[in-house]
């Protein structure tokens, strides 16, 4: 009787975790995680998402997907005359000791060139980033073009009033 109990409630806290809309690894969590595509005959699209760390500082250095041809760490930079520019990010992003780095639209985010099999909305696809601590994270990605910000309130954010004096540019952060 107490071994059926068990393995039931094991069977149930499987469940629960393995149908959550989050990934965890060690220390990381990933949430909010949702891509763009800007249509059927796209060759590219991004990822953003939030990736929470309750242990020691930790860096996401690789990111992998069959989606794709190539899967890279993206930010924008400004460029010459002021442009935006994205560029790779080969030392990935550092995610601070119990903190949080968020991977949204216009900053840091998962880049997909040479895209395979176009995502359609509403369906998901598998994305696997890699840390230098915790490790592979796999996350279930679903597409939605219809997000306006990072999930993070970023949209709404007033930029204008922020100092941003102390960013360096290609740090990542």
């Amino acid at each position: 009787m107490t071994y059926k109990f068990v393995s039931a409630a094991t069977c149930a806290a499987f469940l629960a975790l393995a149908s959550a809309p989050m990934a965890l690894a060690n220390d990381i969590t990933v949430t909010d995680a949702y891509a763009r595509v800007s249509g059927p005959t796209a060759k590219s699209a991004a990822a953003f998402m939030v990736i929470d760390n309750t242990g020691e500082e930790d860096r996401l250095i690789d990111v992998k997907s069959d989606v794709a041809m190539k899967t890279e760490l993206h930010t924008h930079l400004h460029g010459e005359g002021g442009v935006m520019k994205m560029v790779h990010v080969e030392e990935g992003f550092a995610i601070p000791a119990d903190g949080h780095h968020a991977l949204a639209r216009g900053s840091d985010h998962v880049m997909f060139m040479g895209l395979k099999d176009v995502p359609a909305e509403g369906e998901t696809f598998t994305l696997t980033l890699t840390f230098e601590k915790a490790g592979d994270v796999v996350v279930e990605v679903p597409v939605n073009n219809e997000r306006t910000d990072g999930g993070m309130g970023a949209g709404k954010m007033d930029h204008g009033k922020m100092d941003h004096g102390a960013m360096k540019k290609g740090d990542g952060n």
